[in-house]
């Protein structure tokens, strides 16, 4: 395996609440030189929850995404707080956004996104044996609640307003993880 590129030089390029833009001189094992750009998320790493009732649907939720400047369809999500593990993220979030709590928290997988500009994280956690439990969240509006069928996920898949690849990874892993065990 080649060993890492030697990081020369960190400049803080950006920064807002909640990223911060670093530009990184490298240099590879071959000797060549190269200058990146970054997105950093202050550490904190996030929660993506694959929640399902006992009907055997899953909760998504319908939120204002300021990047596309419409509503989408997605799974409930958030960063993970100081002091929280994946698993008190999880819970927390599925209370604050979809109305549930869960009894049954088990880590499916951790995914990134753009990895070559991000170093961010996201912890696909499943959860089952919900309960009707509501926290206050940051949310700047109530989101809707939509429960899918899990044996219909290929329709939610050809929907415009579920488009989020994160959520259609954390899906297709926990099918396949449900259809492994049973």
């Amino acid at each position: 395996m080649t060993a890492k590129p030697e990081i020369l030089k960190l400049t803080s390029v950006a920064s807002s609440r909640l990223f911060h833009i670093e530009r990184m001189e490298l240099r590879f094992s071959n000797g060549t030189e190269r200058h990146y750009e970054r997105l950093r998320t202050g550490g904190r790493g996030a929660v993506m929850i694959v929640a399902i009732n006992e009907h055997d649907e899953v909760l998504l939720v319908r939120e204002y995404a300021a990047g596309l400047e419409d509503y989408v369809l997605t799974l409930p999500k958030g960063l993970i707080d100081p002091g929280e593990d994946a698993l008190a993220a999880a819970n927390r979030e599925l209370q604050e956004e979809a109305g549930f709590g869960a009894r049954e928290l088990t880590p499916v997988r951790q995914l990134t996104a753009a990895p070559n500009y991000m170093g961010h994280r996201l912890d696909v956690i499943l959860a089952r044996d919900l309960y009707p439990s509501r926290l206050e969240g940051d949310e700047p509006e109530p989101l809707e609640l939509v429960t899918w069928s899990m044996s219909q996920l290929p329709a939610l898949f050809e929907r415009e307003d579920f488009s989020e690849g994160r959520a259609i990874a954390a899906l297709c892993l926990v099918q396949q993880r449900l259809a492994q065990s049973g």
